[in-house]
């Protein structure tokens, strides 16, 4: 089938709408309408060509939702008129990975995934008879997309499919960090640094995990606004003092929990600092630019604090994304406020333009 997509030509030019060929699913695999994708820091790290593992030509987006048109053979969890929920993350339920409660980091189909290839070793996407790869498993900045059954999340048919869209990637990375990576418990004080979607996530996750005290940092008045909206109890703007602060905020110690959401190896150095000493667990959910790394001074970890990462907020997503759905239906979780601007394909590019001035939360391209 012909479809329109935009197009990753070339490192740091502006994406290119354009008419490809979609082939059927095959065994495995389902074809998905999509109905809106969120445009991520993900996909503009990628096209600015700072992704050391970034390829091109290729169909950018990874943050998308949509219906099930059409299953190939052997699947045998969703049907047609299915809402579904991209997942970058697969979850094959039986690898090593899948089968421990430790990590999200499904094997089943990584290396051919990361090569820009659907798990038999070939693409379902042409152009002019020449295959085109796909991006991290999904290629969603298009009007239909063809993944596999074990990157997809059923979700509730209730959900409006927009505010689906950002448990994609953005807002299930931030609320898994602090429920699932992190494992935030009842009472504690936690720290974000990063009022993003990934950050604002982190807030919402320690806000449901039953946190006493939440404290936000970030550059921007208006995201601080949004941090406290959406749980934050104290706010302060980003600068060399934050760490002081949240020591002092804290009684001398530092926050039990810490997370970082900005990709600024400074930042990440600060999360470190300000976790409290003896059990405080700084949890890093940004993406650094390539090269760059993060330096500790090796006392802040013989004296007890610990350094994790986060992909995907540790979320299992074919079993936990429709639970964090269920929990926004149930007004545990407002997603319409961190839906900023709603952009047609053509305009994806603009998206990128407002990520960068920094203006709104979360901008999505929408398919009639």
């Amino acid at each position: 089938m012909q479809i329109r997509a935009a197009v990753l030509e070339e490192f740091g030019q502006p994406l290119v709408v354009q008419e490809l060929e979609l082939a059927e699913p095959k065994d495995g695999e389902a074809l998905v309408r999509l109905a809106a994708c969120g445009v991520c820091h993900t996909d503009l790290y990628t096209a600015s060509g700072a992704d050391p593992s970034g390829y091109a030509p290729c169909v950018l987006g990874h943050e998308g939702a949509g219906v099930v048109e059409k299953v190939g053979t052997g699947v045998a969890s969703l049907w047609p008129g299915d809402h579904v929920v991209t997942l970058f993350a697969p979850e094959c339920g039986e690898c090593v990975h899948c089968r421990s409660d430790r990590t999200n980091r499904c094997v089943a189909i990584r290396d051919q995934q990361g090569l820009g290839y659907l798990p038999d070793g070939t693409t379902r996407l042409t152009r002019g008879g020449e295959p085109m790869r796909h991006f991290m498993g999904t290629s969603t900045f298009a009007e239909y997309a063809v993944l596999p059954e074990i990157a997809l999340a059923k979700v509730s048919a209730e959900a409006p499919l927009e505010g689906c869209a950002p448990f994609a990637c953005g807002l299930s990375t931030g609320i898994g960090a602090a429920l699932y990576t992190a494992r935030v418990e009842p009472g504690s004080t936690c720290a974000v640094f990063g009022c993003g979607l990934v950050g604002l996530g982190a807030v919402i996750g320690a806000r449901l995990a039953d946190a006493e005290r939440i404290l936000a940092v970030d550059l921007s008045v208006d995201r601080l606004a949004e941090a406290r909206h959406h749980g934050a109890t104290d706010t302060r703007i980003a600068g060399d003092d934050v760490v002081d602060w949240i020591r002092e905020e804290t009684g001398g110690f530092g926050a039990d929990y810490t997370f970082e959401a900005t990709g600024n190896v400074h930042v990440m150095r600060q999360a470190v600092e300000s976790a409290r000493e003896a059990w405080g667990l700084a949890t890093m959910m940004g993406v650094a630019g390539k090269g760059e790394t993060l330096e500790i001074v090796p006392r802040l970890l013989i004296t007890g604090r610990r350094v994790a990462g986060s992909s995907f907020g540790g979320v299992k997503g074919r079993t936990q994304v429709p639970q964090l759905v269920d929990r926004w239906l149930a007004g545990e979780i407002d997603v319409d406020a961190l839906l900023s601007h709603r952009l047609s394909l053509d305009a994806v590019n603009r998206g990128f333009e407002l990520m960068e001035a920094q203006d709104g939360i979360r901008s999505l391209v929408v398919f009639p």
